[in-house]
């Protein structure tokens, strides 16, 4: 019933990208609550940029950079056979670079919050960077890492801009809830539009409590 349908897109692509960017945060979010390197303010603000700059300026460069007829755009095309422009992942790949900040921040702030002395006794045991990310500091900061999931989808969710300019709005390929919104707010069909967004309202808020409730403790509180 939902396939094609611009919620199932929508939820697909928040799945996908809140996937793979955990995936890219981690080690980026590691090394940047550690690292001394003179090159880490440059990557803290790239990282960050998507926070203050206009999704549509984030889209506009990524459709000239993934564009065919754009030097790298034609490098995917006939080398990877890879076409992301006005394609699934190409979503994909601009929904992940857009909503970067927000799985790298918490788990950089909760990263940064444990105490040195856990590390370091790590190493002194003889674990590697791998084992003691993994197996020491991860566990540690499980509050921080569902933040940044849950952040992640949720501003996936509501991304317009962005996956407006790289993806188009192609039914059943890229027409995502948020565009699909504005689409039959423009046709006048505010029963359809008010359908869209009550689901996405309370999904993104069911969500969100759920987030607080965890990190609060009022769960457990409820449990006992």
């Amino acid at each position: 019933m939902l396939e094609g349908t611009p919620l199932k897109i929508t939820f697909e692509l928040a799945a996908v990208t809140t996937v793979l960017l955990f995936f890219v945060s981690v080690p980026l979010a590691f090394w940047l609550s550690s690292s001394r390197s003179r090159i880490k303010p440059v990557i803290e603000t790239l990282v960050s940029m998507p926070l203050v700059l206009p999704p549509t300026v984030l889209g506009f460069y990524f459709l000239l950079a993934f564009s065919p007829s754009n030097s790298f755009g034609q490098w995917l095309d006939e080398w990877l056979g890879i076409q992301l422009i006005f394609s699934f992942p190409g979503l994909v790949v601009a929904s992940m670079i857009y909503s970067l900040p927000f799985m790298v921040h918490p788990i950089q702030s909760g990263l940064a919050s444990l105490p040195p002395s856990l590390k370091e006794a790590s190493y002194l045991l003889g674990k590697s960077r791998i084992t003691t990310l993994l197996k020491i500091l991860l566990p540690n900061i499980k509050s921080s890492l569902l933040t940044g999931i849950v952040l992640s989808f949720a501003h996936t969710v509501g991304e317009f801009g962005v996956v407006l300019m790289i993806g188009g709005n192609i039914p059943g390929e890229t027409k995502v809830a948020s565009i699909a919104i504005y689409d039959q707010v423009e046709a006048l069909n505010y029963g359809a539009a008010n359908y869209y967004s009550m689901v996405l309202f309370a999904i993104t808020f069911s969500i969100l409590l759920l987030v607080y409730l965890v990190n609060g403790g009022y769960l457990k509180k409820f449990w006992k």
